[in-house]
């Protein structure tokens, strides 16, 4: 009798938040009547903390569905992961004070991490709202923390330079002017397949992030050292960037990472050589030559055009440009 009174005064509550004008003693009775047809047992203790790990399998579900890429599904596994451990509650018990105190709990994370993980966090709880699992989103109140902004670096035109001649093996040089001509992100390139470049053109096709497909371009220096590189191999591997011993497959995320450490180990530079160095080095160089903003977005595949804002600071080099071709003497 204890869990049915405290089922009909929990649904009392609800309802009369939702509508205060509703008559509760009207409520109150004509709930009782429909309970009393009902056994029912409240959830223990136990039932109640395994609640989170539940409804992020419910949503990773759904996003899955939705055609999330299988990256994007593993950072909220993870990052989800590690907030369902840290609570022992209910998700409907859950407030604001608590996730503040999740985000706020490691002086050393950068500003960047907890903004990522906030991020993650409102989209957990938006989707549990609107699939009406919750009635409040408690990180609604939470805004998003002031970032540092840091302009991406890429390498200089001599830096460039000093990196291809250091590589030592096609397959390196290759890396290099793919990822330097196109643009992409680490993952786009380890999924690039042989069948989707198109020689006449000299652009291939690429699945982006939200599995969206684009086309990229191939420089004449990229086209070139990559057809070396693939008129080198003895296989029919279909991926572009293939292991080195059989059985050939196509080479994973911290394969392609390594070989650019490799590349790095080699030589001299002021910046660390990473796949995401390559992409903002496409970006600041094509900011350099005069290319177009919305151009660049789509050739990046930024979904939002603020994203691709952060490449609009030019070098004083073309400023001084600008100044000379469009000043009145």
């Amino acid at each position: 009798m204890q869990d049915t009174a405290r089922l009909v005064n929990d649904i009392n509550v609800i309802v009369t938040m939702l509508c205060p004008e509703v008559d509760t003693m009207k409520l109150s009775i004509r709930l009782e009547e429909v309970v009393s047809n009902y056994e029912i047992h409240r959830k223990t203790v136990t039932a109640i903390e395994k609640d989170i790990a539940e409804k992020v399998e419910l949503f990773i579900a759904s996003k899955r569905l939705e055609g999330l890429s299988e990256v994007s599904l593993k950072s909220y596994r993870i990052e989800l992961g590690v907030f369902e451990r840290y609570f022992s509650k209910a998700v409907v018990q859950i407030t604001t004070t608590d996730i503040r105190q999740y985000l706020a709990r490691n002086s050393s994370w950068k500003m960047s991490t907890v903004d990522t993980k906030l991020s993650i966090l409102k989209t957990f709880f938006g989707w549990l709202v609107m699939e009406e699992i919750l009635l409040r989103d408690p990180t609604s109140k939470i805004n998003p923390p002031r970032k540092e902004k840091r302009l991406p670096k890429g390498l200089s035109i001599e830096e460039l330079e000093l990196i291809r001649e250091t590589c030592k093996s096609l397959r390196e040089r290759a890396l290099i002017e793919v990822f330097y001509s196109t643009g992409c992100r680490l993952s786009e390139l380890a999924n690039m397949k042989t069948v989707d470049i198109n020689m006449q053109s000299m652009s291939m096709k690429v699945i982006g992030k939200g599995n969206k497909e684009r086309v990229v371009y191939l420089s004449f220096k990229a086209l070139y050292h990559l057809n070396k590189y693939l008129n080198d191999r003895k296989d029919d591997c279909e991926y572009l960037f293939i292991t080195l011993r059989k059985p050939y497959r196509g080479v994973g995320n911290r394969a392609i990472q390594r070989e650019i450490d490799k590349i790095e180990s080699r030589v001299s530079i002021s910046k660390k050589l990473t796949p995401h160095t390559m992409r903002h080095t496409f970006a600041q160089l094509s900011m350099d030559a005069g290319i177009e903003l919305s151009d660049l977005q789509h050739l990046m595949g930024h979904s939002n055009p603020g994203t691709t804002l952060i490449y609009s600071n030019v070098s004083e080099e073309r400023k001084q440009q600008a100044f000379k071709k469009y000043h009145v003497q």
